[in-house]
């Protein structure tokens, strides 16, 4: 059961902005620039890419890799389990940052939602990633012109799903525990996270229904749907 909080904090990627086809796009726009890697075809690409992304992001998460490494590596070790000839990954990789960039996109009902309960509650944001990249999407999205906190990983030194980031988060924002919010997409780190911080917590999950996890203090498919339920009161 959801209750009015005193506090609403957000997850950025993928609840506000959609970053995997921001992701999808850039990877699109940096195979038709360069021949070598149409060897492969895009879904194995895309496939490949993710399994490296994930596998160095929780090394990352660990404290056994340091921001570098994973960006190296994520193409230098995609480009050699598919036998593709690039003589330089680390140019990729910067390509392929640029080519995200340029694809940033609110999620559908997000903006309005977020302005609309800016109003009404003092909000936050806590995300993962490199603190440049998060900090040009806050800038670039108008962000910083409706919250407080900004909580990002790498400024803090934790990943969520941490109970260290949450405990930095529950502190810049004033509030108790029991009356804070987290909205996210991603069930490990934004959910469960939330939830062992003792926050209430909201689950955007567009391709589930609520029968299908009661971990989260609401679960919710669209934007409309959650404005609705905290304004209402």
């Amino acid at each position: 059961m959801l209750r009015r909080p005193g506090f609403i904090y957000f997850d950025i990627d993928d609840t506000l902005l959609d970053h995997s086809s921001a992701q999808r796009a850039a990877l699109q726009d940096v195979r038709e620039a360069h021949p070598a890697l149409q060897q492969a075809s895009f879904e194995e690409l895309s496939r490949v890419y993710a399994q490296h992304n994930h596998r160095l992001w929780h090394a990352y998460s660990l404290g056994q890799i340091d921001r570098h490494a994973l960006q190296r590596h994520r193409f230098e070790d995609t480009f050699a389990e598919l036998g593709l000839g690039v003589s330089s990954p680390e140019a990729v990789g910067r390509e392929y940052m640029q080519a995200y960039r340029r694809h940033w996109r609110w999620i559908p009902g997000a903006k309005a939602a977020l302005k609309a309960l800016s109003q009404s509650f003092r909000i936050g944001f806590i995300t993962n990633g490199f603190s440049e990249t998060q900090k040009k999407k806050v800038a670039d999205f108008g962000l910083e012109a409706l919250a407080g906190p900004v909580i990002i990983s790498e400024d803090v030194g934790y990943l969520k799903p941490s109970p260290e980031i949450f405990a930095y988060a529950e502190a810049q924002s004033g509030a108790g525990a029991g009356d804070i919010l987290y909205v996210g997409d991603n069930l490990v780190s934004d959910i469960r996270g939330g939830r062992s911080a003792g926050w209430q917590t909201a689950w955007y999950a567009p391709q589930h229904t609520a029968e299908e996890n009661g971990e989260a203090s609401f679960v919710f498919r669209n934007f409309e749907v959650l404005q609705a339920r905290l304004l209402s009161g």
